[in-house]
């Protein structure tokens, strides 16, 4: 889908090109993710291809067409384009950001609208909530969503995407990640994503770009990349815990089982049912679930010391929980922000409770990659 070819871009004043005879190629339907240290060349690449910046040497093909040929404003159009700022505009409406592009296209209004209400419920947004709000009113994530909106709003086959989850905090961060990760199952873009960390660039991408001064030093998969780094500077990178970042490719689905009735109570049962059950859990916690297996809940031992004739009464929610396409890596940073040894697995859509995922799970799949 996209070719770059000896591609050079030199700023006046410095020494050495900011990015230097590049040559790199994308599948179709693959995430391309270019990473490495500030001044690399990750950012100036990315505006090359829909010519914010325009190359001084070397030639950029997207679907076996010259961009150097086209009408750049009809380029842009067709690429859907995503930064760390977001910018969206502060004076119009959720729909009116999320519809800028097909209204720039003549889109007819009924079709727009069904578009903005389709993508809004993508990105987890309701319409019926914020179609209409301003994004001063909404948070640094869901302000997020709207750009992510925004730049699918014509699907485009083509999405850049510059350090597009930088400016939110870890959680909200890994929780954007996995969302776009499901999106991306489903639309299956070609889609080249900056980022200057190496844990969100093993994570998200099908295919690592790794640059230093402008040049590219390994491009591989995350596995290769983590199993055979091409120098030291790529080593440096990746770091020396690569057991630990191999959590990043492993999504909790692979290893979660079904539902797992001897650690589940329903929210009504009684209190010698629970210590009994409690009996048979080796983390010494019941999860509560209702008629429906939806989870509502923890007890444990403590719990069970306290007043009330059910489960419902004596349980406490949990804090946190992962959903089946988490990485591991999220399942291990929630127990350590959590300060648990295990957290619950959840189906995101309905709550319903699968399995519970341990410190000893992660610790079996670290030493099996060793």
């Amino acid at each position: 889908m996209i070719k770059l070819e000896n591609l050079t871009k030199k700023f006046p004043g410095l020494e050495r090109p900011a990015v230097d005879h590049l040559n790199l190629e994308i599948e179709d339907g693959d995430i391309c993710v270019l990473v490495g240290p500030s001044g690399c060349g990750k950012t100036t690449t990315l505006k090359m291809i829909n010519r914010l910046h325009e190359p001084d040497g070397g030639e950029i093909y997207l679907n076996g067409e010259p961009t150097s040929e086209l009408d750049e404003i009809e380029l842009r159009r067709g690429i859907g384009y995503v930064i760390q700022e977001i910018g969206l505009f502060p004076h119009m409406s959720i729909m009116e950001n999320i519809s800028t592009v097909p209204r720039e296209l003549d889109w007819p209004e009924d079709r727009i609208e069904e578009r903005v209400e389709k993508l809004m419920e993508m990105v987890g947004l309701d319409p019926d909530i914020y179609w209409g709000r301003l994004p001063a009113a909404l948070s640094g994530g869901q302000r997020q969503r709207v750009g992510v909106a925004r730049a699918l709003a014509a699907d485009p086959p083509v999405l850049l995407m510059d350090e597009p989850f930088g400016a939110v905090d870890p959680i909200t961060r890994a929780s954007l990640q996995n969302e776009f990760l499901r999106l991306q199952d489903q639309m299956d873009k070609t889609i080249v994503f900056v980022t200057h960390d190496i844990n969100e660039a093993i994570k998200m991408g099908d295919k690592v770009a790794v640059l230093k001064e402008g040049k590219l030093v390994q491009y591989s998969s995350p596995q290769e990349l983590l199993d055979a780094p091409a120098d030291e500077f790529v080593a440096q990178l990746v770091g020396k815990n690569r057991s630990i970042k191999r959590l990043h490719l492993i999504r909790v689905e692979e290893i979660v089982e079904e539902e797992q009735e001897e650690i589940t109570v329903v929210r009504n049962c009684s209190r010698e049912e629970m210590e009994k059950t409690l009996e048979k859990c080796a983390d010494d916690v019941l999860c509560v679930v209702d008629e429906n297996g939806c989870l509502l809940g923890r007890i444990d031992k403590e719990a069970l010391r306290e007043e009330g004739e059910c489960a419902e009464d004596l349980m406490d929610e949990f804090s946190e929980t992962v959903t089946a396409d988490s990485t591991l890596n999220d399942a291990l940073s929630v127990m350590l922000e959590c300060g648990e040894g295990f957290v619950p697995v959840i189906d995101e859509e309905i709550g319903k409770f699968h399995d519970v995922i341990t410190l000893q799970d992660l610790l079996e799949e670290v030493r099996e990659g060793k």
